[in-house]
């Protein structure tokens, strides 16, 4: 197995309440798992894929985007057909922790507006299957069973209403649902400045905010400058919303760098910056969770970096970071998502031309 990651996590570290028996001095890594994913099936290839996310049986869930793949990659889609390999995989697939394919289903149907350019995908507690789409006119996300049938669409295509507006997405960016009170999040997003919130059964308003709890606005934003005052409000794109054991929320402001957590009502509590120096796209991309009962770590995307760091949740101190920008295994090419099971290994997403789901196991974290 390559090794790749040097993460300093303590030597006290727990997955599923399983002490690591980890030397005091010793930084376990991450190793990536470079035959993960097994190969696709019916000659299929992966575009840029633009969500992960694990359920209850550690099943790993991608959406990837089929109309980002170049004729050379689809070739054998074209008519005539311009060569033997590949056609493009369904934009939502099924795997299972092993890499093999469970199914694959999405895409425009009847009955539902489907995302010109596939964003996000969340498994919430009854299984249910969330998706979103940050195309430029992309104002809905969708609800559907395990198998691919809808079951919910929230908003419509179209342009944003405004940051205010409480029945219109603005090219929403990750979801997340919380199982305490049957509410589902949005990072919302490309568009709009806020995270907001509505029944995940019914679809009903709830609430929404911008950065530090307040109200959000749709001025024009500055291109970001580590130099000046920190931004009073969202940049785009609001990029995640995570939910913790704990009711804390997080999320992402990706180009200014930070973190910002809030209660489930809104109320801001705190900010953590990273790599303020960083320009570009921006170095927050997305969060999860080490999955012991605290949930003492996270996990950051940095797509800009193309790293992912360690963070101790309680205070956001950096802790350690593995990969770098590259193209073998265990490097990246615009890190874009990531997602942890029950068991702490962790699944990151690629776009732009990187378009693969890598997976890494923890090193000396269990017994």
């Amino acid at each position: 197995m390559m090794h790749h990651a040097r993460s300093k996590l303590p030597a006290a570290l727990a997955v599923l309440g399983l002490a690591a028996r980890v030397a005091a001095a010793a930084t376990p890594d991450f190793d990536v798992d470079p035959f993960w994913p097994k190969p696709l099936p019916d000659n299929w290839i992966l575009g840029q894929v633009a969500g992960v996310a694990v359920d209850a049986q550690d099943h790993v869930w991608i959406i990837q985007r089929p109309r980002t793949l170049t004729e050379d990659e689809r070739g054998a889609a074209l008519t005539p057909p311009r060569s033997r390999c590949c056609l493009p995989a369904p934009p939502v697939i099924e795997l299972t922790p092993a890499g093999e394919v469970m199914q694959g289903w999405g895409g425009p149907g009847e009955g539902y507006e489907w995302p010109a350019n596939e964003h996000g995908i969340y498994v919430d507690h009854k299984g249910f299957v969330w998706i979103g789409g940050n195309g430029p006119e992309d104002g809905q996300i969708l609800k559907f069973t395990p198998e691919g049938k809808v079951v919910l669409q929230i908003g419509h295509e179209g342009p944003s209403k405004g940051s205010n507006d409480p029945t219109q997405l603005g090219r929403p960016a990750d979801i997340s649902v919380d199982p305490a009170e049957n509410e589902v999040y949005v990072a919302d997003g490309y568009g709009n400045h806020r995270v907001i919130v509505f029944d995940a059964d019914t679809g009903a308003y709830k609430r929404h905010w911008g950065a530090y709890g307040q109200p959000p606005i749709d001025e024009t934003v500055p291109p970001y400058d580590p130099a000046a005052p920190v931004a009073r409000q969202f940049g785009n794109p609001v990029h995640c919303v995570k939910l913790a054991k704990d009711g804390l929320v997080y999320v992402c402001d990706r180009i200014n760098n930070r973190i910002q957590v809030f209660r489930k009502d809104g109320t801001f509590v705190t900010e953590y910056f990273y790599v303020k120096q960083t320009l570009g796209n921006g170095g927050v991309w997305d969060l999860g969770f080490w999955p012991d009962r605290q949930q003492t770590y996270l996990f950051n995307a940095d797509g800009e970096n193309n790293e992912v760091r360690v963070l101790k949740r309680a205070d956001g101190t950096v802790l350690g970071a593995f990969g770098r920008s590259g193209r073998q295994a265990g490097q990246f090419h615009w890190v874009h998502n990531l997602a942890v099971d029950s068991k702490g290994n962790i699944y990151t997403t690629e776009v732009d031309n990187g378009k693969r789901v890598q997976k890494f196991h923890p090193v000396n974290a269990m017994p």
